[in-house]
């Protein structure tokens, strides 16, 4: 049985005091026994209009994570980064950014994901309507990353509401679903606890859901309860409260066969066409 954690934030625009934060989290996931550290999306900066001037630092801000994973020897999920280049290292040429969760090592970082789904909907709260697809390139690829516990399909956030992608991951090897994630106070209400549990359940993986949780400036309010459910898609976790806080849960691989052998979702699914 493996122990993984999973954070929760109320980040601000101040890159050095969300880092105090961050190794303060990583320093009570280690002194529970966890192996992993889930992080939210936007995580080390959470402020609207600046993903470029973010994005300028993601290799700097990318070496501080990885000392961190080694210095505390732990595997870290780094929430998302604003980042000016594509895996293969070109540049977008309209300005636009990609939303990058990485997966890093103690040994330094084993898989880059770049967020499929962009977040362009109406939401009844004092923002009212989102539209990333101004400000961010969607990535294309599905990403795994292995690890000694288990392999790791890395989403974010408005990823949960597709099935698909969680049953891709599933199907190229995944035990573990992580989800960072910066869900607004309206849409989170409503549907966070069951994305949670629903792709689980459709998956038979864990699912780790980091959030943020708070207002970020005037305008901007997450809705938080950090939480992660079981292969069954039981909630092992979730948290209630306000503010900075962790979560920590265990992870059975071998229990996790048993569920798949039990209900073999994956070799029961049929593609129907209409």
């Amino acid at each position: 049985m493996t122990l993984l954690s999973v954070a929760q934030m109320n980040s601000q625009d101040d890159i050095e005091a969300n880092f105090i934060v961050i190794e303060s989290l990583i320093q009570q996931s280690k002194a529970d026994g966890a192996e992993l550290i889930v992080f939210p999306e936007n995580f080390v900066c959470f402020v609207g209009g600046k993903q470029r001037e973010t994005a300028a630092q993601f290799e700097s801000l990318q070496q501080r994570l990885e000392q961190l994973a080694h210095q505390y020897q732990i595997w870290i999920v780094a929430g998302t980064l604003p980042c000016p280049f594509r895996p293969d290292g070109s540049i977008m040429s309209d300005g636009r950014v990609r939303t990058v969760s990485l997966c890093i090592s103690p040994e330094g970082t084993e898989a880059r994901y770049d967020k499929i789904h962009l977040f362009d909907v109406q939401v009844g709260d004092v923002v009212g309507g989102y539209q990333e697809s101004r400000f961010f390139e969607p990535g294309t690829d599905v990403i795994i990353a292995k690890t000694p516990f288990g392999n790791i399909g890395l989403m974010v956030c408005y990823d949960l509401r597709f099935p698909e992608l969680a049953l891709t991951l599933r199907s190229q090897g995944a035990n573990i679903l992580t989800a960072p994630s910066a869900f607004t106070y309206t849409t989170g209400q409503m549907h966070w606890q069951l994305l949670l549990q629903a792709r689980a359940m459709d998956s038979q993986c864990q699912v780790l859901g980091a959030a943020q949780q708070g207002w970020h400036g005037e305008k901007r309010q997450t809705w938080g309860h950090a939480g992660a459910a079981n292969s069954r898609g039981q909630l092992l976790a979730i948290i209630e409260n306000e503010g900075t806080q962790l979560i920590t849960v265990p992870f059975d691989l071998t229990e996790q066969i048993k569920i798949r052998e039990s209900m073999p979702l994956m070799q029961h699914r049929r593609l129907l066409q209409f």
